[in-house]
């Protein structure tokens, strides 16, 4: 287990996708945090994510709109828990706006972004609350979903 800010990382309960990339932290902030920019990469291809609302502060909502191809469509509802700009980014859907319990949350999502000789450290995690939701997450295909995702945002950030 690894601290990450004040979130503890638990391998049995928890999903990490790592990566390191030769663009600026500046970058990668913006687009997790204009909603704008974050329209353009935050649901992997053909999904597209057509709202976006972001309060940037403790208690402040964190809401996507997520539509698929054959007219899917999923409104996350969620909260942001904590900022450090251009650093870190903690959110979740169990909260909405102002701390308030919603039905059916999944959890808890943290970004963190450092600076390295190259360019940037980035590790996103989803935190569960137990193992089945893990599992769950696993088989929804975390991997390769924030994967993608990840792709689509250094490819919008390389164009900032």
């Amino acid at each position: 287990m690894t601290d990450t800010h004040a979130t503890v990382f638990d391998p049995t309960l928890d999903l990490e996708l790592r990566r390191e990339v030769d663009v600026s932290p500046r970058l990668i902030w913006r687009a997790w945090t204009e909603p704008e920019l974050l329209m353009q990469w935050f649901t992997p291809a053909p999904w597209k994510t057509t709202a976006c609302e972001l309060d940037l502060r403790p208690g402040g909502k964190f809401r996507t709109v997520m539509e698929g191809p054959d007219g899917e469509k999923h409104d996350n509802n969620g909260c942001v828990l904590a900022v450090v700009p251009e650093t870190y980014l903690l959110f979740t859907d169990a909260l909405g706006a102002g701390y308030r319990p919603v039905e059916g949350g999944f959890m808890t999502a943290s970004v963190t972004i450092s600076p390295t000789a190259t360019g940037t450290l980035y590790i996103a995690r989803a935190f569960h609350k137990d193992a089945a939701g893990k599992k769950q997450h696993e088989e929804m295909g975390f991997h390769e979903g924030w994967g993608t995702a990840w792709e689509q945002l250094v490819a919008l950030a390389r164009t900032l």
